[in-house]
């Protein structure tokens, strides 16, 4: 019988459990993917602690859980042709991707999967890749910019801290000390985060120069640095701030970015032009592990959950 993780109540990952259930089948417009690999969003674990934060996203009991997948269609509903059977694809389904198999529209968020591209890294590209594609563009960034890349080192934060070097910026990034080797091989300028963050960014910074933008994947003290480091507040965007937090900040996310950038980063992904590293792999019986390790913090890029 096909596998889908279920939430069945509110407060940790210990109401996470692996149910079997019929197969599910495609209505029309609609396309059956079997699912070879689906990444992990704090999304996901800041639903299932807290009922309150679930009602926000539209979460009900019993829930599904995850968000981004990759894999192949299996079956067609009536109508549904974008799409072959057998064809790779990658996209998201909110709170259904952590299953053997996942129904979505055709027309919905899903692209085809490049061929180099592995399951495990597009199946982590949904939410993360629409996300680092709408910051960046967000500042609209060029060969001026000393770009100031909160959480550098995480699943939204390695790939925008990329993609504005693409645009020319330079690029500091906050990580733990861990990652600080690993950021530097991406030519990412890391500084540790935590109290007295503006100090220890001016020092890494050549003589003369200033931080004149901030993509913020961490919080209000990222804001609270970029403020002291002199950056007006249009110049900054947000992900992880909001309302008085976010001090006038811009609070672009990912639901600005559409099909056509994830299939844009998805290209750079394959052409190894961007990485994104694969933090560790869990099978779906070791769901509720995999997310001990999200919440652990200091996560490399994406933590994957395989089918098979």
């Amino acid at each position: 019988m096909p596998r889908f993780v279920q939430l069945e109540e509110f407060g940790s990952r210990d109401f996470l459990h692996l149910v079997e259930r019929e197969r599910p089948w495609p209505g029309p417009g609609q396309v059956l993917v079997r699912v070879m690999a689906a990444g992990l969003n704090p999304m996901d674990y800041k639903a299932y602690r807290s009922e309150q934060a679930a009602a926000r996203m539209g979460v009900t009991l019993p829930s599904g859980m995850g968000q981004d997948f990759a894999g192949f269609v299996e079956e067609r509903g009536e109508g549904a042709q974008r799409f072959g059977l057998g064809q790779a694809v990658l996209g998201t389904a909110p709170f259904a991707a952590l299953a053997d198999f996942v129904v979505v529209p055709e027309d919905g968020q899903i692209i085809e999967k490049p061929d180099p591209l592995t399951f495990e890294v597009a199946g982590s590209l949904g939410v993360v890749g629409r996300t680092a594609m709408a910051t960046a563009a967000s500042l609209d960034l060029g060969e001026s910019d000393t770009v100031l890349v909160s959480a550098a080192a995480g699943g939204v934060g390695v790939l925008a801290a990329q993609l504005a070097i693409r645009c020319g910026a330079t690029v500091v990034g906050t990580a733990s000390e861990e990652n600080h080797e690993f950021l530097e091989t991406l030519g990412i300028i890391p500084v540790a985060y935590g109290d007295g963050l503006a100090d220890r960014v001016r020092e890494v910074l050549d003589d003369g120069a200033r931080v004149t933008a901030v993509l913020d994947n961490h919080g209000p003290d990222t804001i609270d640095a970029a403020i002291e480091l002199g950056v007006p507040p249009e110049r900054i965007n947000t992900i992880a701030a909001f309302g008085p937090a976010a001090r006038g900040a811009r609070t672009v996310g990912g639901r600005t970015a559409g099909n056509a950038e994830l299939a844009e980063l998805a290209d750079l992904l394959a052409r190894n032009e961007l990485m994104l590293p694969i933090d560790s792999i869990f099978p779906i019986e070791r769901t509720a592990d995999a997310y001990g390790r999200l919440e652990a913090g200091h996560v490399r890029g994406k933590i994957v959950i395989v089918t098979d």
